[in-house]
């Protein structure tokens, strides 16, 4: 059976204070039957692994850079992640695709790069509301999914997958349970085809997951927990999303 897996992404929020007393309760807020990770800004990677020592509780970045080493300004390396004692690394973000015109091929070489470091790449997808609206919902995940799976060829079974509807990232709307389940159903055909190993890998679902929903999406067959944004800033939102994966 595969391991529920709750993911807070932080995004561009954060302050020392605010940071201390969210982690100090969600370590409080323990046990936790699934496995509990937060992504935070860089800047913030020191503490949060301070403040997270010694517990289950992991963390990890919302970014990675392609590129090993050298002249890249502002970049951040998979081995600097690793030294940090990063477990996971966000790649592929709607917000990355969108803002910053990442290609598929680069989220596929930064998932590489984050690998070959021993940090986990949880490998974002998605369609937008115009895609899903003309039917292209498979065809651009499996689009955006292939290109990973096609660059990490033999690690492949060693990503996370994040399934997240752009129409659903912080607009409150969320795909129904059925949409989101058939979503991750032909994701896991599509790992299971390409690496032998799809039922046992992690897939999981981001877009206005809230306490109130959670558990209804987390029951889904294919769902295997949350990669969640804005709920993941209030402690007690957050804690009563990792109880309910379970």
């Amino acid at each position: 059976m595969r391991r529920k897996l709750v993911v807070g992404n932080w995004k561009m929020h954060g302050s020392r204070p605010a940071n201390a007393d969210l982690l100090s309760a969600l370590r409080g807020g323990r046990p936790y039957t699934a496995t509990v990770a937060v992504c935070v800004p860089f800047v913030y990677l020191s503490e949060t692994a301070a403040t997270l020592a010694g517990s289950d509780i992991h963390w990890g970045a919302q970014d990675v850079s392609a590129h090993a080493q050298g002249a890249y300004t502002g970049e951040v390396s998979a081995a600097m992640l690793a030294e940090a004692g990063c477990r996971y690394a966000l790649v592929g973000h709607s917000e990355r695709r969108a803002l910053h015109a990442e290609s598929d091929m680069l989220v596929a070489q930064k998932a590489q790069a984050a690998l070959a470091c021993g940090v986990t790449p949880i490998v974002c997808v998605g369609e937008t509301l115009a895609e899903r609206e003309s039917g292209l919902t498979e065809a651009v995940v499996k689009r955006q999914l292939s290109a990973v799976i096609h660059q990490l060829t033999h690690c492949a079974a060693e990503m996370v997958v994040a399934y997240e509807p752009v129409w659903a990232i912080g607009t409150g709307l969320t795909a129904t349970p059925e949409q989101a389940q058939a979503v991750h159903a032909v994701l896991r055909a599509q790992l299971q085809a390409a690496t032998g190993h799809g039922q046992t890998m992690t897939i999981l679902y981001g877009g206005s997951v809230k306490p109130d929903n959670a558990a209804t999406l987390f029951a889904q067959p294919d769902i295997d927990g949350g990669l969640i944004g804005g709920a993941s800033l209030k402690a007690s939102d957050f804690i009563a999303i990792c109880r309910a994966a379970h």
